[in-house]
């Protein structure tokens, strides 16, 4: 708590301070000079700077998708802001939790076209979880401390907020206090009871993994659920490090790319827990592995946004939590007497097979298959994994196999330039990782 007089931008610091901010990746610009100055007294947060807001927007991302903490981001005005959006928009398709703040003209510069004036409400409305704009000093801590909790809360995502410059050093006694505590949904007793239910039932089940706000544990606690029941698991596009790729039930990714036994294997279960995973139009293979509204299966939705469910198909069962919550929940007991041994086993087969690159009938001089299987066969178990998009990216996704400790750092939003800063951010970020894993250093591997 302060109440001595502070201005705008020592106030911004104070925030970042409070919610335990350690690092915030930035490119200096002439309209939140405030907030700078106020970060050199702030020796804890360490301000990386860059060389162009894109990367560094990128950076914030990976660091945030790695450590489960919102990634902070500082650009200026106009330009700055305008580089920094496609770093936003993956943070946004990826449920990646990151705040944003943007340095905006002065307020009675606004609505006239300024120098480099934009309105970031409007402009980030549909690339951002909120966006907003803090026009007086007192309100700093406030909207800052909700920005973090929207950050986190539910589906994470990026929130941006605008700091007009004359705000930001507007001086003023106000109340700081934090840190924030993100809010998640937990499964219900009868949720669970109809979960058990509905699976005891089925005959050709399949669970399929994906989205974010997974930790260690909840990784191990899912992984024991589908070894416990011996189901089938693959995960959505660019999360394949959620189940030890190389456990018996892993059965591959609904990626670009996706192996049609895989896809075949999906459309012929009789049942689908999809855990984490929105089912959008990648992982959905275009909307086409399930009928719309209604999948033509059992459809089973586990997902932190209520907004998520039902919002393309109709499950026959919808539940609200966040990820480690339902592993967690899941993990307590085997649900039923699995039956679907030879099921689960022919997918793991099929998925086996796919690892084999198809030979060439006269060796091409650059075979990525066979490349992909050297890295495979000689990356660390603590590697990560970082790739840019486009269709090289078909490779890694097919040929390599990921697991916890190491993790992949992949744009599902297809953003491309992702790998190079994504594997910069990771790597910085590695620090704050392993004070929750308690662990040995992964090692940060970039493909492109």
């Amino acid at each position: 708590m302060t109440t001595n007089l502070l201005s705008g931008g020592q106030l911004v610091v104070a925030a970042l301070r409070v919610h335990r901010v350690d690092m915030a990746f930035s490119v200096a610009g002439e309209s939140y000079l405030e907030v700078l100055d106020a970060l050199f007294d702030a020796p804890e947060i360490r301000l990386v700077t860059c060389r162009q807001e894109g990367g560094a927007a990128f950076m914030a991302e990976a660091y945030g998708k790695l450590t489960g903490k919102p990634g902070v981001l500082l650009v200026t005005r106009g330009p700055g802001a305008c580089n920094a959006s496609i770093g936003i928009h993956t943070a946004f398709q990826d449920s990646t939790p990151m705040v944003v703040l943007v340095g905006q003209v002065a307020r009675h510069q606004i609505d006239r076209e300024a120098f480099q004036e934009v309105d970031f409400r409007k402009m980030f409305a549909p690339l951002a979880k909120w966006a907003a704009q803090i026009d007086m000093a007192e309100r700093v801590p406030e909207l800052i401390n909700q920005a973090f909790q929207v950050a986190t809360s539910g589906r994470p995502g990026p929130v941006v907020l605008a700091l007009p410059e004359d705000m930001l050093r507007d001086r003023c006694a106000a109340a700081v206090v934090g840190p924030y505590r993100a809010v998640r949904a937990h499964p219900g007793a009868t949720d669970l009871a109809e979960l058990r239910r509905l699976l005891g039932a089925a005959e050709r089940p399949v669970m399929l993994v994906g989205g974010s706000g997974w930790d260690d544990k909840a990784c191990r606690d899912i992984a024991q659920f589908a070894r416990a029941n011996d189901l089938p698991v693959c995960c959505s596009f660019r999360r394949q490090d959620i189940v030890d790729n190389r456990l018996p039930c892993f059965v591959g990714d609904l990626g670009t790319g996706a192996a049609p036994t895989l896809i075949a294997r999906i459309k012929a279960a009789d049942l689908v827990l999809a855990v984490g995973a929105r089912i959008g139009e990648i992982t959905s293979q275009g909307y086409t592995l399930f009928g719309i509204p209604d999948p033509g299966k059992t459809l089973i939705h586990v997902h932190a946004a209520a907004e998520e469910l039902g919002r393309v198909f109709r499950p026959t069962l919808a539940i609200q939590s966040g990820m480690p919550e339902f592993a967690a929940a899941v993990a307590l007991e085997p649900i039923a007497t699995p039956r679907w041994g030879e099921w689960r086993e022919a997918a793991r087969a099929e998925y086996e097979k796919g690892l084999v690159p198809t030979p060439f009938g006269d060796a091409p001089a650059l075979d990525l298959g066979r490349i992909m299987v050297w890295l495979r066969e000689r990356l660390p178990e603590e590697a990560i994994v970082t790739s840019d998009a486009g269709n090289f990216s078909g490779w890694p996704n097919r040929f390599l196999q990921y697991r916890r400790p190491g993790r992949q750092l992949g744009p599902t939003s297809g953003a491309m330039g992702y790998g190079v800063p994504a594997a910069v951010g990771g790597a910085l970020g590695l620090t704050i990782y392993l004070v929750t894993r308690n662990d040995n250093p992964p090692v940060v591997s970039p493909s492109r």
